[in-house]
């Protein structure tokens, strides 16, 4: 499923940036489509029913994309997973459609996690102090765990920079114990 899904994102990538598209505009119109997707029973067993005519499976489509707007590149990739059997898989063509266009456009994605509610300043100070370490503009998600007792989490991606009062506590126990 992986390489499928990677396989129609790389694909959408290049379309989105080859024609200049609004990158967050498209993918919010897909994962628009795949919640209505994830709603309805029955649109579900339309679009994965193979002996009903594609036809009719893309006049649905485009009476949804005319409905809410949806551009037309969005449309032509939906019907493409539609038409070989493959829209089960708009969800994980999506997550991968965003980790390609991330990589694409230079940006990073970190999950901060902090004991409590940061402050507008300390976000934006949180995320400038990122894009320095990675080289890359960040998009962070913040996030709260009481049981780090103080400072922050960072991960990006697989790597963690511990700044957190639990993480110390826990390198000290580490090298006494040694």
């Amino acid at each position: 499923m992986a390489s499928v899904a990677s396989t129609y994102a790389r694909a959408f990538a290049d379309v989105v940036l080859s024609k200049k598209l609004d990158a967050q505009r498209a993918t919010g119109e897909l994962r628009q489509i795949a919640e209505l997707l994830a709603e309805s029973a029955d649109l579900r067993r339309v679009w994965e029913n193979p002996a009903i005519p594609a036809e009719q499976k893309r006049g649905l489509l485009d009476a949804l994309a005319q409905r809410d707007g949806i551009e037309k590149a969005v449309r032509n990739l939906v019907a493409v997973l539609i038409d070989h059997h493959r829209v089960k898989y708009l969800s994980a063509v999506i997550q991968q459609l965003e980790k390609e266009l991330d990589a694409r456009l230079g940006f990073a994605e970190a999950q901060i996690t902090s004991v409590r509610e940061l402050a507008d300043a300390e976000k934006r100070g949180l995320e400038t102090e990122v894009a320095k370490l990675t080289g890359k503009k960040v998009r962070a998600k913040f996030g709260q765990d009481a049981s780090l007792l103080g400072g922050v989490v960072v991960r990006i991606g697989s790597t963690i920079y511990d700044g957190s009062v639990k993480g110390q506590l826990e390198k000290i126990r580490e090298a006494i114990s040694s």
